[in-house]
This record gives structure tokens, C-alpha cells and sequence, in this order.
């Protein structure tokens, strides 16, 4: 084993909780004086998570590569340069190997709706610094991922309030 050998996790599945397993995991890296950053793929906005990062753990870097809107049936040409440039940035964070922990949240919501190739996060991931500790959720993981991860938890949607008509909340879905 490589000493501080960085892994790669995917947080996957229906289920809710896959940011914030990230950002467990995040709060733990915090706490041992890693380097994180934490970049959003398709998403921008202040979200809950989002603002408590800045607030109060400054130093997390936090990058954003979406628009404030979601993504309906078909992605905007922005949707997809936001994309494109995200992956361009964290791909040469994470060759570098500049930051302990790298989460890439909802990155595969980006390759679901093909504003990125799966072949193009496969190369960024087979090209990561050794060190660093990838995080990556969304649902619809694709089987070259799964492959490439070494930690897969896929969470299932048993039971849902949203099920009975209530909605996204604050604080507590976003």
C-alpha cells in the first residue's frame, strides 16, 4: 500500500444522502488539516452546504460549474461549456495532486445528461495524482466507473416523504 494513497468513492443510487455522505466525509478530512475542495457539477447557487462551507470552514475550496437552474429535458449550450470547463479544472487539480480530497458532486448527473463523456472522467481519473481521495455521487453511475471506483455505496430509496407530495426543503434537501 501506498503510503496516503488517495481512493476513489462514488455515492450513488435513488436514495437521499449522497452529498451529504460527501460532506462527511469532507467535515472529517477538515478536521485532520486536509486540503479540500469541493466543486458541483450541473448546480449553482448559494445551497445550504454551500453556504456553511464558505462560512464556516473558509478553508474549503468550493467551485461551482452549473447554472441555477436544473436541467430539464435538454441541456443549454452553457450547461454543457459550464461542464466541460469544471471537468477541465478539477482534471489538472487532481494530476497536480494540490488537494487531499477532491469531491465532485454530482458529476454524474453531468455525464447522465452528456455534458461530459464517461470516457473523459475515466482518463482524468487514471491520470489522478496517487494521493489524493476522489469523491464522486450522482445516480445513474455508469459500469466504467463502478469499475474504476474502490469504494461503491449505493444508496436505495425505501421510503420517501417526497412520495407524499412534500416538497425540497431547506436545511434539510438543499
Amino acid at each position: 500500500m501506498i503510503e496516503n494513497q488517495g481512493y476513489i468513492q462514488v455515492y450513488t443510487g435513488n436514495g437521499k444522502g449522497k452529498t451529504t455522505a460527501a460532506l462527511g466525509s469532507v467535515m472529517r478530512a477538515i478536521g485532520a488539516g486536509k486540503k479540500v475542495l469541493f466543486a458541483q457539477f450541473v448546480k449553482k447557487g448559494d445551497f445550504s452546504e454551500i453556504k456553511i462551507l464558505k462560512k464556516r470552514f473558509p478553508e474549503v475550496v468550493v467551485y461551482q460549474f452549473g447554472n441555477e437552474g436544473f436541467i430539464v429535458d435538454t441541456p443549454s449550450e452553457e450547461d454543457i461549456c459550464d461542464a466541460v470547463k469544471g471537468l477541465e479544472t478539477v482534471s489538472k487539480i487532481i494530476a497536480d495532486g494540490d488537494f487531499d480530497m477532491v469531491v465532485l458532486d454530482e458529476i454524474n448527473i453531468a455525464l447522465y445528461y452528456k455534458l461530459i463523456s464517461v470516457e473523459s472522467v475515466v482518463e482524468m481519473l487514471k491520470a489522478k495524482d496517487p494521493s489524493v481521495e476522489i469523491i464522486m455521487t450522482g445516480r445513474y453511475f455508469p459500469p466504467e466507473l463502478i469499475e474504476i471506483a474502490d469504494l461503491v455505496t449505493d444508496m436505495q430509496n425505501v421510503k420517501h416523504f417526497f412520495d407524499n407530495g412534500v416538497g425540497a426543503r431547506e436545511g434539510i434537501e438543499y
